[in-house]
């Protein structure tokens, strides 16, 4: 049976690897001993490593056939060296003539886009990343793309949007009442189910073409307001108060103003045609509905 490595265990991971159990042999990289019983009662063998520590990913190397990515960057800097250090020690496999990894998808951020004034994006628009976070993940996309072509694997890059779910909704936001802008200053956002999320990266891995990026987008294309708006409105909140995007830039964290400062739309017609994926949830409103339901 083939083997997969996940590098990153998050919800996403973990919604991801009942759909790789049919198919892999599933290891995960663990930096956490704690979390090693709960994979190993989900059919995953768990590998202690961290990826800040390079030696400390020894055993990993050669040890798959596929990689899957979903491990953030470091929160500083403009390079993403946990992607070095991965890369690094899958090399190493290759160099032994070891069983080597000829497969890799790596799920990455639409931040690295930068804000295009609310146009429409598709995957060969040039990048424009301006904060760190941005520039660490397209640091990490370039890195890949390299390492790939030096060393014959397949790699796909996924760039995600806002990443949703019934237990991953801006509930504590909106009931603390932070504005949002008004309705003709507002971003447009970018959403996907981590649910849809999960089968995208299996039909990456089985379909996604070399150094081919994907936007793992929905059917919905929401100003930031209208999305908080649909949140209140399923679970009977309170809408947020709105304010200027002058304003805004006086009352709102920094954190916040980074991605309200960003708008575009994501094309997701690629996805579609070329990993034959069928969304689950096209559209936010398809899951919000079926909380208003319950």
């Amino acid at each position: 049976m083939r083997s997969i490595l996940i590098v990153g265990c998050g919800d996403v991971a973990l919604r991801t690897i009942p759909l790789l159990n049919q198919g892999y042999r599933v290891l995960a990289l663990v930096r956490d001993p704690a979390k090693c019983a709960g994979l190993r009662a989900l059919g995953v063998t768990p590998i202690l490593g961290d990826l800040d520590n390079r030696t400390s990913l020894a055993r990993i190397a050669g040890l798959a056939d596929a990689v899957l990515h979903l491990a953030p960057p470091p929160n500083s800097g403009v390079h993403d060296t946990r992607t070095r250090n991965l890369l690094s020690v899958l090399s190493q496999g290759q160099s032994r003539r070891r069983i080597t990894s000829r497969r890799l998808v790596y799920v990455s951020t639409s931040g690295v886009y930068g804000d295009c004034g609310g146009e429409w994006v598709n995957e060969t628009h040039p990048l424009n990343s301006t904060s760190p976070r941005s520039l660490r993940r397209a640091d990490a996309e370039q890195q890949i793309r390299d390492w790939a072509r030096r060393n014959r694997v397949s790699a796909s890059i996924l760039r995600v949007p806002g990443i949703y779910a019934a237990d991953r909704l801006p509930l504590s936001r909106i009931q603390q009442g932070t504005p949002c802008i008004v309705a003709n200053e507002d971003s447009y956002t970018n959403h996907i189910h981590a649910d849809d999320l999960a089968r995208i990266s299996v039909a990456a891995l089985k379909r996604g073409k070399a150094c081919r990026v994907y936007h793992t987008s929905d059917d919905s294309h929401l100003k930031m307001g209208e999305y908080f708006d649909s949140v209140a409105d399923a679970f009977g909140l309170p809408r947020v108060p709105r304010v200027s995007r002058a304003e805004a830039q006086h009352v709102l964290p920094e954190a916040l103003l980074s991605f309200m400062n960003e708008s575009r739309r994501l094309t997701n017609q690629r996805m579609k045609r070329e990993l034959k994926v069928k969304l689950r949830y096209p559209t936010v409103a398809d899951m919000l509905i079926t909380i208003e339901r319950s």
